[in-house]
């Protein structure tokens, strides 16, 4: 196998038309203001991912009007293109998905596409060659080590760009066609968790917020969708406060009521010994370590970095200095329960009211929060946490497709597997 593998570069298996290399315009080009809600999409890089993420983000468009489209024509990207960041957060890849109603896109500043001839080279192969170890350390020997992270000469270098590839399209399309089945088991993991996760909000929001099951039990029917054990947890009636009104026998609490927000403990990168101990910080997991800081499950919040992010961890973890992580204080008081009323307060939002840059963990206290009774929180914790279990079963699977997926290609160019082993492999995953 390895030896059907040659290295080329991209400006040796580019499409032979017009702009098969192009670069997003100057910054002063394009603006927030150009913006429209409809139009011809713009490609920007949160559209894009790391290693581990989804081949590409359609969620998030943002588009341009026709006529600002054809003014940047030559920031055009199309179906299979596969881009890159050249400033910023370089390393980032993605392949312009086929799948949407979508002829031609515009790359955003900071962003460079490369259009293949696909009689020479699958754009899935090479989007997943670049996303491959090898692949990103190509990438970044391309950049400037001085400022911010940015590629030196971005067209220039992108021509430059060496893939190392099978000489059988065929084969190409195989191998991709392979990672793709991980990818797409991957993808309708991460799809499966939002939903879960959007479902324990659902319940959270009427439960807590609209007071749904008590308004309906004041008007004398019975709540829709509850069994009468956990409706016989609600009140039928409400008390009226200076702030609105409030369920009987519920209460309003500060948070520093009812949990603490404990400093994480740095933990540098050099640090750190290869283990299954999830290192969380401000915005989620940024590595692995050997030895937990606080047994799971647990909840994060970014303290400087990514302020007020709020993230839920299923196993033991360590939290670094740039988090908080919360510890309740209140008796009874279930951690689902805190997860989803401090995502409610937007603490984002309070931190960037603040002269100073990050979370300021008394300002954070002064939020206030409905607690209800104990028996309504044990109702809440027996309907969540099914779901956080399907979630965590979810993302075990995920990160083990995750490393199948990422070895695989290696040991297909260096001829340690064959396609068909490789395939036996996929078919036992998925």
């Amino acid at each position: 196998m390895a030896g059907n593998w040659r290295y080329v570069k991209l400006e040796d298996i580019a499409a032979d038309k017009d702009r098969p290399f192009a670069m997003g315009p100057f910054g002063s080009n394009i603006r927030a203001v150009n913006y429209r809600e409809s139009g011809i999409p713009v490609i920007r890089g949160i559209n894009l991912g790391k290693p581990g993420e989804p081949r590409f983000e359609s969620d998030d468009f943002t588009f341009l009007t026709e006529a600002k489209a054809n003014e940047l024509s030559s920031s055009s990207a199309y179906p299979k293109d596969v881009v890159f960041v050249a400033q910023g957060t370089v390393g980032k890849v993605g392949i312009v998905p086929s799948d949407t109603p979508y002829e031609q896109f515009i790359l955003s500043q900071n962003l460079m596409k490369v259009t293949l001839n696909e009689d020479v080279a699958d754009p899935l192969f090479v989007f997943y060659y670049f996303r491959s170890r090898e692949g990103q350390h190509e990438i970044l020997s391309y950049v400037n080590p001085t400022g911010v992270p940015c590629i030196s000469k971005p067209l220039t270098s992108l021509r430059q760009f060496k893939v190392r590839l099978p000489s059988d399209v065929k084969e190409q399309k195989a191998i991709a066609c392979i990672l793709g089945a991980l990818d797409d088991k991957i993808e309708f993991n991460r799809r499966m968790n939002q939903t879960l996760e959007a479902i324990t909000r659902t319940i959270f929001e009427s439960w807590f917020v609209a007071f749904d099951p008590v308004i309906s039990k004041a008007g004398k029917q019975s709540p829709s969708g509850m069994t009468p054990e956990v409706a016989d947890c609600f009140p039928d009636a409400f008390i009226n406060l200076e702030s609105g009104s409030m369920p009987m026998g519920w209460q309003m609490h500060q948070l520093n009521e009812v949990c603490e927000f404990a400093y994480g403990k740095a933990l540098k990168a050099s640090d750190r010994v290869s283990g299954h101990i999830a290192v969380m910080g401000s915005n989620g997991q940024v590595g692995w370590h050997n030895e937990a800081l606080v047994a799971g499950p647990g909840v994060v919040v970014g303290r400087k970095g990514n302020p007020g992010i709020v993230t839920w961890v299923h196993r033991d973890f360590y939290p670094i200095d740039t988090t908080f992580y919360v510890v309740p204080t209140m008796k009874d008081m279930p951690l689902t329960f805190l997860y989803e009323a401090i995502k409610k307060l937007n603490l984002p939002k309070l931190s960037s009211d603040s002269a100073v840059p990050g979370l300021n963990r008394n300002f954070a206290y002064m939020s206030r929060i409905v607690v209800p009774t104990t028996d309504v929180l044990r109702a809440f914790d027996r309907q969540a946490t099914p779901l956080y279990q399907r979630r965590f079963i979810a993302d075990e699977q995920t990160h083990l497709l995750i490393e199948i997926r990422d070895a695989l290609l290696p040991q297909l160019i260096d001829g340690l597997i064959g396609l068909e082993k490789a395939e036996q492999i996929v078919g036992r995953c998925t």
